[in-house]
This record gives C-alpha cells, sequence and structure tokens, in this order.
C-alpha cells in the first residue's frame, strides 16, 4: 500500500466545491481545509501496482476548480 498526499490550491471562491467533489469520489482517505499557499490538503492510500502520477491526474487534477496541485510522497510511517 503507498500512502501520500496531495495539497490542491483551488479558484476563488471554490474550496467547498472542491472538497464535496473530492468526498464524494471516495478516494481520499482524509480531507482537511487549510490555511497558506494551499486550500485543501487530502490523503490518499492506493495499492502498490497504481501509478500515482496517474491516479492524481485521472482522479484529482480532473475536478474542475482546482487551480493547482502538490503532491507528497510518503515512506514510513512512525
Amino acid at each position: 500500500m503507498q500512502t501520500f498526499f496531495v495539497e490542491i490550491k483551488c479558484k476563488l471562491g471554490r474550496t467547498y466545491e472542491v472538497a464535496s467533489t473530492l468526498a464524494d469520489r471516495e478516494i481520499a482517505s482524509e480531507i482537511y481545509s487549510t490555511a497558506g499557499n494551499y486550500d485543501i490538503l487530502a490523503k490518499f492510500h492506493v495499492n502498490d501496482d497504481i501509478d500515482i502520477g496517474h491516479f492524481i491526474a485521472q482522479n484529482v487534477q480532473s475536478i474542475s476548480d482546482i487551480a493547482d496541485t502538490r503532491t507528497i510522497i510518503t515512506f514510513k510511517a512512525f
């Protein structure tokens, strides 16, 4: 299992719509509103055979009100 986080910058005024769409897709294990350069932090778990780049492009960046993303790949939980 691979775990990674995606910071999501939304188009102005669209954070709640993006968060709702992400929740409706049932692909993120956790979704948080954040302050700073990005509006949302989402945590994902995918099987080892899934390509993270393709997963993000197809399932996250395809949400129309997303302006930018930043992916954080994790290696080990403590």
